[in-house]
């Protein structure tokens, strides 16, 4: 398969000790389809799994955050079906993503995991917890929100805008859509993308339009369901933004604390958006693995 270094050991959990810049990008097999994925850190304890943003694929992850998370723990990240390098035809529900990443954990043969989810990856994590309460242990939701929640059907169009002004302006959406406008925000995303640049080599494919697509409705149909039930997720669950999140609106992230029975809110992060864990990355990393090891 075009991309993967095969020289790594296929369905083998054994993670790499290298930095997330120079991870080996593997490939599983699920159900008859390639999933990608790359993994480092310690070979023991509970491995985390990260579920990425929309439009996002495996070097969309910022590696400080991957790195620091790896320095004490087995952090996996993937492509769910149809993403990046990932075999199949992406799913139209965050549902079906989440069954997706239930099949790809328990291919790589993990009976219990811990779960980080980045905005759409927030979803599928609230849906992954809820449906298989004894595989998930404790869950990271960040820049994300209910099902229902304020705001969220209108991600997809945000992020066609974002798209049609960095195209026009020769920027990266990413500035635009990730960071707020101001000296900090302009700063930490130029910060972002250069860090996103560091691997040069064995790079994921980009996200499809037809994955896309099917990303955006998606993220559409969760934001205008019914206001979902989060008590029956029972998990700790660790909750993370921007104090100005213009994608998924901060106060998403207020209600999921609310409302979630065993939830520890981080502090909005200030002058900050969508991207707020990558920007306050070393904040993050170590609020992160505090919460996970305790």
């Amino acid at each position: 398969m075009k991309d993967l270094d095969m020289s790594a050991p296929r369905n083998s959990p054994s993670p790499s000790r290298s930095s997330y810049r120079d991870a080996a990008t593997r490939s599983v097999s699920v159900d008859g389809l390639d999933f990608v994925y790359r993994q480092l850190g310690p070979e023991d304890g509970v491995p985390l799994i990260l579920l990425i943003h929309m439009a996002g694929n495996l070097d969309d992850w910022d590696p400080r955050v991957v790195d620091g998370l790896a320095a004490r723990r087995r952090v996996i990240t993937f492509g769910n079906r149809g993403v990046g390098g990932s075999g199949g035809s992406t799913p139209d529900t965050i549902e079906g993503m989440a069954r997706d990443a239930v099949r790809f954990i328990r291919t790589l043969g993990f009976g219990q995991v811990d779960l980080f989810g980045l905005s759409l990856g927030g979803f599928v994590a609230q849906v992954i917890a809820e449906e298989e309460p004894r595989l998930v242990r404790k869950v990271v939701l960040a820049g994300t929100g209910p099902a229902g929640g304020d705001g969220i059907d209108k991600v997809p169009a945000l992020a066609i805008q974002g798209t049609i002004k960095g195209t026009l302006t020769l920027r990266d959406p990413k500035l635009s859509l990730f960071f707020t406008d101001t000296v900090n925000g302009r700063t930490a995303g130029r910060a972002l993308l250069g860090r996103l640049k560091e691997r040069k080599d064995n790079r994921d494919k980009d996200v499809s339009l037809p994955s896309l697509r099917a990303q955006m409705k998606a993220v559409k149909r969760w934001g205008r369901q019914a206001p979902s039930d989060l008590s029956a997720i029972r998990q700790p669950v660790l909750v993370a933004n921007g104090d100005n999140d213009r994608m998924v609106p901060s106060q998403n992230t207020i209600d999921l604390a609310a409302r979630l029975p065993k939830s520890e809110l981080v502090p909005l992060y200030p002058d900050s958006g969508h991207g707020a864990v990558f920007q306050y990355h070393e904040d993050f990393v170590a609020r992160a693995l505090g919460f996970l090891e305790s």
